[in-house]
């Protein structure tokens, strides 16, 4: 099965800023994939490439489409949702649902009408009077009714509450996503959707830093906190990063020798977001 998205040398300047440098990254179907990087890496400029809203040089398909050509018809199978929080407070519930149906060919406005039943939320309540959970499960029920392959989300919890990011990525997960779709998700918190994500793509600089799947990652990155007696020894299989925690050293590794390692002290795998660091910090690739 060809790849939802497949980039290929993807490149985007603006004048003398280069804001995508020969990008290679490629996304499957059925994958929840997390693009992480900091502010002005070249994350935005990537998705407006994704979704067809600027040109490019080098090769990109997304769902078997060049998206800036056949933007019309990429939009039939995918879709965008930026921050849950910007929805305007005079806006009524029904109309936002006449909104959407009215946008998206794909559409299913009794699915939407069905989710807010279950969550209680009427049509005819403005934004203003919905607390922060209610929204959310307004924008979701958006978002859920719509039968795209590609779901884009861009800093999606962007203002929420903690209780409210839970419910957005729970059902997200659980009443969305299946082996058909793919979602690919751009955020600052990487620790709340890190158990969700199958793949990451780190972006630095307009360029790919990582793009792996979680599985992958667990075999092959390590890291090891060691006390200052041992910090020679661990520095003998050659980290790729090291910073200072509690009183001893933790050490980062790709594809370590697992066995020398766990003589030296207990080898876990990095969470994403310490990770990220590592790599961005390291210098590696």
């Amino acid at each position: 099965m060809p790849a939802v998205i497949e980039a290929r040398d993807l490149t985007k300047k603006y004048g003398a800023h280069v804001a995508l440098d020969r990008a290679n990254f490629s996304a499957e179907a059925g994958r929840i994939v997390g693009l992480i990087g900091p502010n002005g890496a070249g994350k935005t400029t990537a998705l407006r490439a994704i979704l067809g809203l600027t040109d490019f040089e080098g090769q990109l398909q997304v769902l078997g489409r060049e998206p800036f050509r056949e933007r019309t018809a990429l939009m039939h199978d995918a879709c965008f949702i930026a921050d849950v929080a910007v929805l305007p407070a005079w806006l009524r519930v029904d109309h936002a649902i006449d909104f959407v149906a009215g946008v998206h060919p794909r559409f299913r406005r009794d699915r939407a009408l069905a989710l807010l039943a279950k969550a209680g939320i009427t049509g005819k309540r403005r934004m203003r009077e919905l607390s922060k959970g209610m929204k959310t499960q307004v924008h979701l029920a958006l978002t859920m009714a719509i039968d795209a392959k590609l779901l884009v989300l861009d800093e999606p919890t962007l203002g929420l509450d903690i209780l409210a990011r839970r419910a957005f990525y729970d059902a997200l997960v659980n009443d969305y996503m299946d082996e058909t779709r793919t979602i690919l998700i751009t955020t600052h918190q990487v620790e709340e959707v890190e158990n969700l994500l199958t793949d990451v793509l780190f972006i630095d600089k307009g360029r790919i830093v990582l793009d792996s799947s979680l599985d992958d990652i667990a075999t092959r990155y390590a890291a090891i906190a060691v006390a200052t007696d041992r910090l020679e020894a661990a520095r003998a299989e050659k980290p790729f990063y090291e910073r200072p925690l509690l009183g001893k050293m933790v050490l980062y590794y790709e594809q370590p020798n697992f066995d020398q390692l766990a003589a030296l002290g207990e080898v876990h795998t990095p969470t994403i977001a310490d990770l990220f660091v590592a790599k961005l910090s390291g210098g590696v690739e």
